[in-house]
């Protein structure tokens, strides 16, 4: 064998052996939830997505600083967006209402109501609890993505908010229509049939020291070949995120920076490359 026959064999195993190697190592989609809740909100989910390792986002489109999150995401253009479709305003200093005529849907303060199922510490003030109608949320899902789809041209898929996509068989046919007719490809009901697994901390996770830790281990369990989902809140510890809270949840700043710092953690993007992990959007999964 002459030296350019050698060589362009090498060359070829080597091709063959990353290729092979970046199909087999595990994909994890980080995403970013809740954009438009609060300014610190906005921004810490900006600092994850250029500075870490979050590789999508969502869009809570009635929230009051959705007008600056469309302004912000101008910055990235190729981001991987989602709809974070809402029935719920759930913090108890600040509150958003439907986008729509839609009573079935409102408080008595024309707010939504604060949770999707029964809460103890907010008795009767739960969707299900009252009297919703499913033409008010086709009403209201149409609209916010309608507005989304105006203001942030690159949106991939849908999700819901507290779970309110998954309220019932209706509702969850409901979404996959929509889906369908706004061409939007996935959504929160079939990412198990695009093969995307769940995964979640492994361990405590209360203070950004905790979350750390479990994120690691998360990481370190992933297994080759396959694709993950990861979801969680980005946040700042700030005067505004101190004052954004409700019964049961009441260290949002604390817990939400813990996020921003273990996504933007230099341990964690050096392990993510040591063990090949290849970050992903929910755009890339319909080509895998």
């Amino acid at each position: 064998m002459n030296y350019k026959t050698f060589l362009g064999a090498a060359i070829l195993l080597f091709g063959l052996q990353y290729t092979f190697g970046q199909t087999n190592s595990p994909r994890l989609i980080v995403r970013g939830d809740d954009m438009g809740y609060s300014h610190a909100g906005n921004e810490a989910i900006m600092k994850c997505y250029k500075d870490g390792i979050e590789k999508s986002i969502e869009v809570l489109v009635p929230s009051p600083w959705f007008p600056e999150a469309v302004e912000m995401l101008k910055q990235i253009p190729n981001a991987d967006i989602g709809i974070h479709l809402t029935l719920t305003s759930e913090w108890d200093n600040i509150k958003w209402r439907p986008l729509t005529d839609c009573p079935s849907l409102r408080d008595a303060d024309g707010y939504f109501y604060p949770m999707v199922r029964p809460n103890k510490n907010y008795p009767k003030r739960s969707v299900v609890e009252n009297d919703w109608k499913l033409a008010d949320i086709e009403k209201e899902f149409r609209a916010q993505i309608e507005l989304a789809m105006e203001k942030i041209p690159h949106i991939s898929h849908l999700s819901g908010h507290m779970g309110c996509t998954s309220l019932n068989d209706e509702v969850k046919a409901l979404v996959e229509k929509l889906a369908k007719e706004y061409h939007i490809p996935l959504h929160d009901m079939n990412l198990g049939d695009a093969g995307v697994m769940r995964a979640g901390y492994i361990g405590d996770h209360v203070t950004s020291d905790e979350k750390l830790k479990s994120f690691v281990k998360m990481l370190d369990s992933l297994e080759p070949g396959k694709t993950y989902l990861f979801v969680d809140h980005p946040g700042l510890d700030t005067p505004e995120v101190r004052a954004i809270h409700h019964i049961g949840y009441e260290n949002v700043a604390q817990d939400r920076q813990g996020v921003t710092d273990v996504w933007t953690h230099p341990r964690v993007k050096q392990l993510i490359k040591e063990k090949g992990i290849q970050l992903i959007g929910y755009n890339q999964i319909t080509s895998h």
